[in-house]
C-alpha cells in the first residue's frame, strides 16, 4: 500500500507542476487591455439597453394611440351598422336570464315541499 500511496503523491506533483506550466505559457492580457475591454462590454451593454428601451417605448405608443383606437372606431363602426341586431340580442338575453331565474326559484319551492311532505309522513307512521 505504501507504493499506491507514492504513486498517487508522485501523480499529485506532475499534475500540479503541469499546470504551473501551462499557466506560464498564457500570454495573460496588459492592465491597458483589460480596462479597454472591460469599458468595450460595458459600452455595448448599455447600447443593447438603449436600444430595447427605445423599441418598447415605440411599441407602447403604436399600442396605445394606433392600435387601440382603430380597434375602438371598427367596433363602433360595426355596431352603428348592426345596432339593432345587437339590441334585440340584448333583449333576448335578458328575458331568458329572467326565464331561467323564474324556473331556478320554482325547483326550488317544490323540493321543499317535497321535503316537508316527507317529513310530515315519517313522524304520522311512526305514530
Amino acid at each position: 500500500m505504501a507504493k499506491n500511496d507514492e504513486k498517487e503523491n508522485k501523480q499529485k506533483r506532475h499534475y500540479f507542476k503541469d499546470m504551473k506550466a501551462e499557466l506560464k505559457k498564457v500570454v495573460w492580457p496588459t492592465p491597458k487591455q483589460t480596462m479597454n475591454n472591460t469599458i468595450a462590454v460595458i459600452v455595448f451593454t448599455l447600447l443593447i439597453a438603449a436600444i430595447v428601451f427605445v423599441l418598447d417605448v415605440c411599441f407602447d405608443s403604436i399600442h396605445k394611440y394606433g392600435v387601440t383606437p382603430l380597434q375602438e372606431k371598427i367596433q363602433s363602426s360595426y355596431s352603428s351598422k348592426n345596432g339593432e341586431t345587437t339590441e334585440n340580442e340584448d333583449n333576448e338575453t335578458s328575458e331568458n336570464d329572467a326565464e331561467s331565474s323564474d324556473a331556478n326559484s320554482d325547483e326550488q319551492s317544490e323540493n321543499k315541499e317535497e321535503t316537508n311532505t316527507e317529513v310530515e309522513d315519517n313522524t304520522n307512521s311512526g305514530e
